[in-house]
């Protein structure tokens, strides 16, 4: 019961994630879908439209898995290197650069919340 559980938030959170791509190919919009489904998704949360509890088991497992999320993107530039020849060696460090900022962060974000979290509930 719990896999199916954990199904449904993340397929919940895939919605949001699918319906701002759709807003953002609808409406021809630069920022990415992705973005935008984050926005709103922040909004059902902050107006009380849509209850935590209802993705929690989902969000908790795609944030224990986090670092898991990241390999692809690394794995796509280092199987494209031959892309970056020329000035190759400072894509290649901003590329490295920027995932493992990204990575920190999304890691320092979660745990903070995750602590500010556990303070609320004691």
């Amino acid at each position: 019961m719990q896999i199916l559980r954990i199904i449904v938030h993340i397929a919940i959170l895939y919605a949001f994630y699918w319906l701002g791509t759709w807003i953002q190919h609808t409406l021809h919009l630069f920022i990415p879908g992705s973005v935008i489904g984050m926005i709103l998704f922040l909004i059902a949360l902050l107006t009380g439209l849509f209850n935590p509890k209802w993705a929690e088991s989902g969000a908790a497992l795609l944030t224990r898995n986090l670092p898991l999320l990241f390999l692809p993107i690394t794995v796509g530039a280092i199987d494209y290197l031959d892309l970056f020849k020329g000035k190759g060696v400072w894509i290649v460090i901003v590329v490295f650069a920027s995932t493992v900022i990204v990575m920190v962060s999304g890691g320092a974000v979660t745990q903070w919340l995750l602590r500010r979290k556990e303070r609320q509930q004691a």
